[in-house]
């Protein structure tokens, strides 16, 4: 296969389902544009804040992606070859995936824009409630510990040929005056009510500058301050900005920020269609590396995991994650202008992310070895589409960077929208309110990753591993663990409906097999380890979370089939509508 075929049937497969399978799914959900939104009846200028869905997919989509699909199916081409991770991202995102995130939107929508949780709470009982928020908890920690971590990475790398070009410091200083811009484009739309379209028109060209300003001016925090771990206390500063950016206003921070990340992805798909067609077409791009690695289905391989189970964990957006859910039932459905925009916003969002995944994919099908980190073969794959698409007008080193800040603003524009997504669900769980309890639940959301990050290095066969490489299969893990239960949640809703439910059904038992199997094989291997002798305080800590998310989610498991079975705990359904306020 060519690397051109790849593309065209990856692109014509997304948007055929687009157009027949989101659309049979949006006539089931009978959507309505005159339906009152909550975004509408309880707007507060804090939370609570309509948006065309012109503006609001930018946003929605890159908090959804991040570094999920770029990390996920480059790990996975790497373990198991590019083969089967791109069937895992197109089946996966369309009858999976894609039902996943719009029937969470859509439910949260009818239900007040409260979490997922809600719909559990609403239609199964308040036991099965707290355990489904305290499931949704861990894992939002899951995702700040890991996506802080391996952005820490990202602005302190250095020492091969590629960082050279595109050192660490310089990403951080251009992340961080993106950080600034997304800030004073906030302020300008709100305060001289500037458009969107001019917002953009000024903003996007300025994010360029800002691009070109970080090699010049380069914020190396080592040399600075003389820390021996300078990716520590970049961990603690990204906590920091976690903090004050999940208490800001929508307005301020996580719309224009939103919105130019969404513009970054727009871009890197652009380029990299067009890399790769002109590429292909040149004869100067052809796929390098293996369709299958030989990895065995069942069985490590040496370090090579199992086909089965971690192939379904290890890529998670792209495919399917129940971070979606979160994302979709915490901060979108409060900004949902119309309830047919849940359609382009959550599955066409959805499966574009399939398709960023798939060019994700092809940075890696391009080198025949990659670096060996995922950010640095993504920016490296990034580079050698944007020269290819330019013409050779843009150098490789300033693609290189720009392929760096990119990986940086994805998992930016994740970081603070799950903060304050975790101190949404932490409210819910305490029933803290007012100032003071937005301050408090963000704190504590905070305290564990600040733990976690601070632990020691661990090493596994003589080599030193970052804290997010070591917690990435179980972050992957609880992540789709999370999406068979929010899948669950929802078919116990549709099945209150009297609708039918075998499209939410059987994806949620595949999702809790693989994810249940991955689970009981973390166990194991973390077992086998402790068995043998001392290993790092993280193992210990990640052999602890395995014990208690198989529980927990067990425990759900059980809670649904005793309900199924019309033992009593389900509450009368609500009409899940809307009213005008």
């Amino acid at each position: 296969m060519s690397l051109i075929l790849f593309l065209a049937v990856s692109g014509v497969v997304l948007a055929l389902a687009y157009r027949w399978y989101g659309g049979f799914l949006a006539r089931f959900l009978e959507l309505n544009g005159g339906t009152p939104t909550p975004a509408h009846a309880k707007r507060d200028g804090l939370d609570f804040e309509p948006a065309r869905w012109s503006w609001l997919l930018p946003q929605h989509f890159s908090a959804i992606a991040a570094a999920g699909p770029v990390v996920g199916p480059i790990l996975a081409a790497t373990y198991f070859g590019w083969l089967p991770a791109w069937i895992w991202i197109i089946v996966g995102s369309i009858l999976i995936g894609g039902v996943h995130d719009l029937m969470t939107l859509v439910a949260s929508v009818r239900h007040d824009a409260r979490s997922i949780a809600e719909v559990v709470r609403r239609y199964m009982n308040r036991r099965s409630y707290l355990l489904f928020l305290g499931f949704i908890w861990i894992s939002l920690i899951y995702v700040i510990i890991a996506f802080a971590d391996v952005t820490a990475g990202t602005f302190v790398q250095r020492g091969s040929t590629a960082e050279a070009a595109a050192p660490g410091p310089a990403v951080a200083t251009s992340s961080l005056l993106y950080l600034a811009l997304a800030l004073v484009m906030g302020l300008t739309m709100r305060k001289w009510k500037l458009g969107e379209g001019k917002a953009q028109l000024v903003f996007l060209p300025l994010v360029i500058g800002a691009i070109l300003v970080g090699p010049l001016l380069p914020l190396d925090l080592g040399a600075l301050t003389g820390v021996a771990r300078p990716q520590l206390l970049w961990d603690w500063l990204l906590l920091g900005y976690c903090f004050f950016a999940a208490m800001s206003p929508m307005w301020l921070l996580m719309q224009p920020r939103g919105a130019l990340g969404g513009y970054f992805l727009y871009v890197v798909i652009v380029f990299g269609v067009l890399g790769i067609v002109v590429g292909g077409l040149t004869g100067q791009l052809g796929i390098a590396a293996p369709a299958l690695s030989g990895a065995d289905p069942f069985h490590f391989s040496g370090s090579t995991p199992p086909l089965f189970p971690i192939l379904f964990i290890t890529i998670a957006c792209g495919a399917c994650s129940g971070f979606h859910s979160i994302v979709a039932s915490g901060t979108t459905s409060k900004q949902l202008d119309r309830e047919t925009d849940a359609r382009p916003v959550a599955y066409g969002g959805m499966l574009l992310e399939a398709f960023f995944a798939c060019i994700s994919l092809a940075t890696v099908m391009i080198l025949a070895k990659g670096s060996g980190r995922p950010d640095l073969t993504y920016a490296d794959g990034v580079a050698v589409f944007m020269h290819h698409a330019t013409f050779g007008l843009i150098p490789v080193e300033m693609a290189r960077q720009f392929g760096l800040l990119c990986f940086a603003t994805f998992v930016f524009d994740t970081l603070d929208a799950c903060t304050r997504l975790a101190r949404y669900v932490l409210m819910e769980i305490t029933g803290w309110t007012g100032r003071a309890g937005v301050v408090a639940a963000t704190a504590l959301t905070l305290a564990l990753p600040l733990i976690v990050v601070s632990l020691p290095p661990a090493e596994v066969n003589g080599q030193q591993l970052p804290i997010w490489r070591v917690f990435w299969n179980l972050f992957g893990t609880s992540n789709q663990l999370l999406a068979a239960l929010a899948l669950l949640a929802v078919t116990v809703w549709l099945r209150h409906l009297g609708k039918r439910v075998w499209f939410t059904l059987v994806p949620t038992w595949f999702m809790l097999a693989m994810t249940l199997w991955s689970l009981a094989l973390s166990m194991s291997v973390h077992s086998d380890r402790m068995q043998k002798g001392a290993v790092a305080v993280v193992h210990h800590v990640e052999f602890g979370v395995c014990v208690l998310l198989l529980g927990l989610a067990v425990w759900l498991v059980i809670e649904a089939l005793l309900l199924a079975r019309g033992k009593p705990g389900g509450a009368a359904p609500l009409k899940p509508q809307v009213q005008a306020a």
